[in-house]
């Protein structure tokens, strides 16, 4: 068995990155969104989801690696996908548990990832997305996860703002965050913090463990990014219809953030805080 980890802030094309993947023969993953509950096993009394690697116990190792193992064997996989987006705050602690792993690092243009998840964060309850991701939470932790989250509706359905208390990756600072911002401002935020965790995660990493994507590369010329995708796992891609795994990436959501952040919500809001990561990866 093989572990293929996908890394990225939220909204940044993580699950369309999973879904293609996934579709290939020897390729699998688990039946829901992600696995975090899975990945804080043994460290769920940590409020951040930012661990760092001493956190990763042998304890907690066995656990997070018996489950690949078990998804491996059910799923007769080759390669087991995992795609949690809170991953990409702890890269270090990731790499601690399955040191073997090969990544895939997305990134996207932090604009785009703010308007999408500023939705996320008023968005209705998912009763069968619920569930799905329900099924993979340890037993032990079932209690505890469900009073939290039972929390986290009753702060969206009671505050004036109808938001929810947390969604996505939670970094350090982020409640204090809640409270000083805008959210908005808070969604640029956490998107800065996945992709510069992540990129101080992966200095520990060597090079040819890690393939790194830019979404709007990926959903522009989806057949030769996957086509590289491929060659980086050791697969031949001549064995496989790129066209056909990749008919349905589309690239209509580049930019959307035209249409939802003003000027002046960018201007003031965003690039005072973010800018400077924009222009690192050529955004701005």
């Amino acid at each position: 068995m093989k572990a293929l980890i996908i890394i990225g802030a939220g909204r940044s094309g993580t699950n369309m990155l999973r879904d293609v993947i996934c579709a290939l023969p020897g390729f699998a993953t688990w039946p829901c969104d992600e696995i975090n509950y899975m990945w804080r096993h043994g460290n769920r009394e940590e409020k951040m989801d930012e661990f760092s690697g001493e956190m990763a116990r042998p304890e907690v190792c066995k656990f997070i690696r018996d489950r690949f193992a078990a998804i491996a064997r059910k799923l007769s996989a080759d390669f087991v996908v995992e795609k949690t987006c809170a991953n990409s705050l702890r890269v270090e602690f990731v790499d601690r548990v399955i040191p073997e792993a090969k990544y895939l690092f997305i990134i996207r243009d932090g604009r785009d990832v703010v308007a999408s998840a500023f939705k996320r964060w008023k968005a209705p309850l998912e009763l069968v997305y619920l569930i799905k991701k329900a099924r993979f939470v340890p037993a032990s932790d079932l209690p505890y996860y469900s009073s939290r989250y039972f929390i986290n509706r009753l702060r969206k359905i009671f505050s004036a703002d109808k938001r929810l208390a947390s969604w996505g990756p939670r970094f350090k600072g982020m409640e204090e965050a809640l409270q000083k911002y805008k959210l908005k401002q808070v969604a640029a935020l956490q998107w800065q913090r996945c992709v510069e965790n992540s990129e101080r995660g992966f200095q520990g990493v060597l090079d040819d463990r890690v393939c790194r994507l830019k979404y709007e590369e990926l959903v522009s010329h989806p057949a030769q990014e996957f086509k590289r995708v491929l060659e980086f796992l050791d697969v031949d891609p001549a064995g496989v219809d790129l066209l056909k795994m990749t008919s349905g990436v589309s690239s209509k959501n580049i930019g959307k953030w035209r249409n939802k952040l003003s000027d002046e919500e960018l201007q003031k809001d965003l690039l005072p805080l973010i800018g400077n990561t924009l222009d690192r990866y050529g955004y701005v």
